[in-house]
């Protein structure tokens, strides 16, 4: 490979950083705004603030990025396993060395500073993987490599769950994304949808009665759902047209039986329990498939029907799932997000006070530093997790909408670089920062408006801190130094 001088400054994407800087800056003012105080007043650049604090992190991110885009291109790859290595070491240490701060051991206190590893491990984990899939001859859908890809994955994750951080471990589910990207079977990813609607249909609907049986309710349900979603996925794998034509024809009867019951004969499902019409639909479902499996010597069949099978299990294990594995702050966030439980002044106190703040900015927002939620602080963390509230306040629609376009254009520039690239390490990598900050911007946005549960993850550039600063920039300014290496390669 053959390789000439190039000038970074006009290799670089300009346009992407663009977007960065005018996203830190809003940031900035988000923060000031959010962290504003009638009774103490401070300026922009008082250090004993926020926003000061949050200037310092600024200019040694911005630092941070010019330093990384002097750093040749290949020492990303060489020393990506190295890196990982040591955030990985990092982690394992800041379990042990941590104070307890909110709960949580996720900090390490340096004198004035405090850093948070978990930022750092995406940038690490996205190089370990892109580095993987880079090698010779490496194919993903080999059980054994995707297996190697997923422990890349996993580890760090862990580790964050030991720590307590739950929503900064969640974040790693977002590499999935790249994986799909890469070749991964979309199937992987129904089964991922339809655990979660499995899980959210029968916390939702398991105090649910119909005919006067909770039971029948939630079991009716998910089953139903169950059903539902093998008889499609068997017919996106079907093989020959009649082979499903009877099994379909079946299960639509059998529900439309089920279906009439419920509108017409509730009694019925007192005096007799019909939710094992239900399983035994799903049973016959997963029998047939299996027999056409073997007849056939159709894989797709058998894996359908075991996915059958893992739904039916699945089932089985929501409740307890929620009652014995997930914190009792968690179950409380989940139950206030689907409406089961209604706690204005307790778990869903800062989700109710942040749609009061956002739905007060209405249509132009109340003005800069104007907004009565945040000044008189109703909304807790709304510097940092919940910044997106104080924009909705001061600046109203036309900024919330703004914000929205700025990550929206930044995650498809992302990927339109990605998917220039000539090298696998690279456009891997680059999915892997787009789909880091997808997760990042729907799940905060989603949890303070109240439709995703408050899982504690920050709004990059946008929320305080430097940790998170510092990780996202990191993240982003290593791409576009590998998508500027594209103009080194003859």
């Amino acid at each position: 490979m053959f390789r000439r001088e190039i000038n970074i400054w006009k290799a670089v994407d300009w346009t992407t950083i663009l977007v960065y800087l005018v996203m830190v800056v809003f940031g900035w003012f988000s923060i000031y705004g959010a962290s504003y105080d009638y009774d103490q007043i401070k300026t922009m650049y008082d250090f004993s603030g926020r926003t000061g604090q949050q200037m310092v992190w600024i200019i040694t991110a911005f630092v941070l990025a010019f330093i990384i885009l002097l750093v040749e291109a290949d020492w990303y790859n060489v020393f990506a396993y190295w890196i990982y290595a040591l955030i990985i070491l990092l982690l394992i240490v800041t379990i042990f060395i941590a104070p307890d701060i909110k709960g949580s051991r996720s900090w390490l206190v340096l004198g004035p500073v405090r850093l948070q590893p978990a930022e750092f491990a995406k940038f690490a984990t996205a190089l370990a993987i892109s580095k993987m899939l880079n090698g010779y001859k490496f194919k993903l859908l080999i059980p054994e490599n995707f297996m190697k890809v997923l422990g890349l994955i996993f580890l760090p994750m862990l580790l964050i769950l030991m720590q307590k951080e739950t929503g900064s471990a969640l974040v790693y589910l977002a590499f999935f994304i790249l994986l799909y990207r890469e070749g991964m079977t979309g199937s992987i990813l129904l089964v991922g949808f339809s655990t979660i609607v499995y899980f959210v249909v029968g916390i939702k609907f398991d105090g649910v009665t119909w005919g006067g049986d909770k039971t029948f309710a939630s079991t009716f349900l998910v089953t139903f759902l169950a059903s539902l979603f093998t008889v499609i996925t068997a017919n996106y794998y079907r093989k020959e047209r009649k082979e499903l034509f009877y099994m379909n024809i079946a299960f639509a009867v059998i529900m439309a039986l089920t279906m009439i019951i419920l509108k017409y004969f509730p009694y019925l499902v007192t005096s007799y329990d019909l939710s094992w019409v239900n399983i035994a639909c799903l049973f016959l479902i997963c029998g047939y498939l299996f027999f056409l499996s073997v007849k056939k010597r159709y894989r797709s069949y058998l894996l359908v029907g075991l996915f059958g099978l893992f739904s039916f299990g699945f089932m089985h294990s929501v409740d307890y799932v929620f009652d014995n594995i997930l914190e009792p702050h968690h179950q409380m966030r989940i139950k206030v997000t689907l409406g089961i439980v209604d706690d204005p002044s307790g778990a869903g106190y800062n989700v109710n006070q942040s749609k009061i703040a956002i739905g007060s900015g209405g249509f132009i927002g109340k003005g800069f530093l104007n907004g009565t939620q945040t000044k008189l602080k109703y909304v807790p963390e709304q510097d940092t997790d919940f910044i997106f509230c104080t924009v909705g306040e001061e600046q109203g629609f036309w900024g919330t909408t703004a914000v929205v376009v700025l990550f929206v254009v930044l995650i498809l520039r992302v990927i339109y670089l990605a998917e220039r690239q000539k090298e696998t390490f690279n456009r891997v990598y680059g999915y892997a920062v787009a789909g880091i900050l997808f997760f990042h911007f729907a799940i905060n946005i989603g949890m303070v408006i109240g439709i995703t549960p408050v899982i504690g993850i920050p709004l990059p550039f946008f929320s305080y801190g430097g940790s998170s600063l510092w990780g996202f920039t990191i993240l982003l300014f290593i791409f576009l130094r590998l998508d500027a290496s594209r103009a080194e390669r003859l």
